[in-house]
């Protein structure tokens, strides 16, 4: 069967398994469109290429399946090497198509060229630049194998012009043997020695931490999880990137760890004489400083990616795995850490000491944006989807919202994009509509991509966003309150510029106002009975809020900042 380069690309993304596609339309990626036409695929068509790498981050990380999105070249593939950089810090499943000027105009600065391929080098797994039509199905396939096996993450296809409007005699690679990857061996076989290793500082622990990283979700082991932790009953700590592999309402779970972490958590890994981390990183915003981070623990460390071990923290033992297998070879053994009930009552200590807390609303003064997340979450259905932006809204939405299940927290982690939050809840939307979705977003992150809500309204989204409208640039604001001497440089954004409301409406969704705690609950009670468009609601918020607790960038987690009236304990 001949086809075109274009028909190509459209019959191999419907042969993996593609039911919808992000993207926008221009000159080098125009051939690919016309097929579209025929497909099965369902296109989403963005405002703008950032909207669209987000969207299918969103519906990654909401489904388990790889995001697609379809760009031009020039300007459309640089616009969408922001939402490539956040996938590949996140290691979320993303392939993204770019266009490209036919192959006898590259290296002439033709119009709308870029090199592509060599600006995402460092932030994709893998990308192609495609030399002809009869390459297509294999280097599809292979975008699909890389981005989701192993450790995920995003992988771009680069498709001149020409290419896409020249012949091939139709094929599809079955087996990975004819992807053609050397070198690339994603699956591994579990090392039993290591897990019998593992096991045994496990039972010779006295103060455990299983530490759950994002890595613990990518594997979908929450299962195992949940079975491992009951039958040793060692806490929990899951962090910004694996809320909800651990239900918040169990009893050993201790919350997310970490520079807003809760106090509990914070402080078990600080005295924790063994760290079991599952998929987790040692971030810098989990740590702190490293020298003080767990001075007495022990580590042991399960993670698919090997580059992982000992990159940050030396460890003693180290597993490369996927973490579901890791935890049934861990359960199997049986190991049991000593006798934990002295090491329950001091954490049960610090929980009941330092809860999360904030000050009381009342109509007098501009909400408390801890309260709007916890009413939104109150007045949510089970299984609801939350994404965020990054910055205060974003620490408060991962303290006060409830996460039970996976795939219900969708946002920007490693490389923290701002603008995040609107297009990924769009994104989780189409993939999930059988689930309401809110997007916790700030005034700041709203400006940056709040016209994907003309897509959502036209595409017929019914997304749900709450403003925490503080007029600042909120989490800025707080270090420069704390640490700069109260200099708030360039900062202020005005509360009524732009009017939120206003513009919603532009945009064909509901727009709505709360200055108080009745209207806050009125507008919330009217988002969730909308079901057919887009909702709006700028909620008016106290600028002086701050996110507590807080440990300062540099400091040891053993220095951790409560909210101010929890200090004199």
């Amino acid at each position: 069967m001949q086809l075109t380069g274009a028909q190509a690309l459209i019959k191999s993304l419907e042969t993996e398994g593609v039911e919808v596609v992000f993207g926008l339309p221009g000159g080098a990626i125009l051939p690919v469109y016309d097929p579209i036409i025929d497909s099965s695929i369902r296109h989403i068509l963005v405002r703008h290429e950032q909207g669209a790498g987000h969207m299918a981050e969103g519906y990654a990380l909401a489904t388990g399946k790889p995001g697609v999105a379809i760009v031009t070249s020039g300007p459309g593939a640089t616009n969408i090497v922001t939402p490539i950089a956040n996938a590949y810090m996140d290691s979320t499943p993303l392939v993204v198509i770019t266009g490209q000027v036919a192959s006898g105009s590259i290296g002439t600065d033709a119009f709308q060229e870029c090199d592509i391929t060599g600006i995402t080098q460092g932030i994709t797994k893998h990308n192609f630049l495609i030399r002809s039509a009869h390459d297509i199905p294999r280097a599809v396939a292979a975008a699909f194998y890389i981005a989701t096996t192993g450790r995920p993450g995003p992988v771009l296809v680069d498709l001149p012009k020409d290419i896409a409007q020249s012949t091939m005699e139709w094929w599809y690679p079955s087996s990975v043997e004819e992807l053609d990857l050397p070198g690339y061996r994603p699956l591994v076989d579990l090392d039993l020695e290591r897990i019998a290793e593992a096991a045994e500082l496990i039972a010779a622990s006295e103060r455990p931490v299983l530490y759950v990283g994002g890595g613990t979700l990518k594997s979908r082991a929450s299962a195992q999880l949940l079975a491992f932790a009951e039958r040793t009953g060692i806490p929990v700590v899951t962090t910004l990137m694996a809320r909800g592999a651990f239900p918040d309402s169990h009893r050993q779970h201790l919350g997310m760890p970490g520079m807003h972490g809760m106090y509990a958590a914070v402080t078990a890994m600080q005295k924790a004489d063994l760290l079991i981390s599952l998929g987790a990183r040692f971030d810098d915003r989990v740590t702190g400083k490293i020298p003080a981070f767990a001075p007495l623990a022990k580590i042991i460390h399960v993670d698919i990616d090997k580059a992982e071990f000992n990159k940050v923290r030396r460890v003693d033992v180290a597993v490369r795995s996927s973490i579901d297998r890791a935890l049934e070879a861990l359960d199997a053994t049986g190991v049991v850490a000593q006798d934990l009930e002295v090491w329950w009552k001091e954490i049960d200590t610090w929980r009941e000491t330092y809860p999360l807390v904030y000050d009381e609303s009342d109509d007098e003064k501009l909400l408390r944006p801890q309260l709007v997340v916890e009413s939104i979450y109150k007045a949510s259905a089970p299984g609801t989807i939350v994404s965020s932006g990054v910055g205060q809204h974003q620490m408060w939405a991962s303290q006060f919202w409830g996460f039970e299940e996976p795939g219900t927290w969708i946002n920007s982690g490693g490389a923290g994009t701002m603008g995040f939050g609107v297009p990924a809840a769009i994104g989780a939307k189409v993939g999930r509509p059988d689930r309401t979705v809110w997007c916790i977003d700030g005034d700041g992150c709203f400006q940056m991509t709040a016209q994907e809500l003309v897509t959502a309204r036209s595409e017929g989204i019914p997304v749900k966003i709450a403003i925490l409208n503080n007029a600042y640039l909120g989490m800025v604001r707080q270090w420069q309150e704390m640490f700069y001497e109260e200099r708030y440089s360039e900062v202020y954004l005005d509360a009524d510029l732009p009017d939120y409301v206003k513009w919603a409406e532009s945009m064909g969704c509901v727009g709505l106002r709360a200055r108080t705690v009745a209207e806050m609950h009125e507008a919330i009670r009217i988002a969730n009975d909308i079901n057919d468009v887009p909702v709006v609601i700028d909620f008016r918020t106290d600028s002086s809020e701050k996110v507590f607790p807080m440990v300062a960038a540099g400091a040891s987690n053993d220095d951790i900042m409560v909210h101010p009236s929890q200090r004199e304990k």
